[in-house]
């Protein structure tokens, strides 16, 4: 994998890894797009908290945001999100082609 893959894979992996974010992208998905107030309402946090939220959720262009005044409309950016998707099928069909075993060896029958 390329680094630049890697890196833009890595931003956006940080840009979910808060729960907050993830109700963010999953109101949008169903939702389509949102109204920067409907989701303050919708995740109950303060408005700045959620500023915060959508500004990381944009600069990994996990969102957009389009200004229509006074408000900003935020909806999904699904090349991105199909990056990460195609990136993670890849991962579990190599994985699955591999016949994995990832269970933790049972460590009960160790020698004492």
């Amino acid at each position: 994998m390329p680094e630049t893959d890697a890196f833009v894979l890595a931003n956006i992996a940080k840009a979910l890894g808060h729960p907050a974010r993830i109700r963010i992208v999953q109101l949008l998905a169903d939702r389509h797009s949102c109204i920067g107030g409907d989701i303050v309402d919708e995740i109950g946090l303060a408005q700045s908290t959620v500023s915060e939220h959508l500004r990381i959720l944009k600069e990994s262009r996990v969102i957009t945001g389009e200004i229509e005044h006074p408000r900003i409309c935020y909806s999904l950016n699904p090349a991105i999100l199909c990056t990460l998707a195609d990136w993670l099928g890849n991962a579990i069909g190599q994985a699955a082609t591999q016949n994995q075993d990832c269970s933790i060896p049972d460590r009960s029958s160790s020698h004492e």
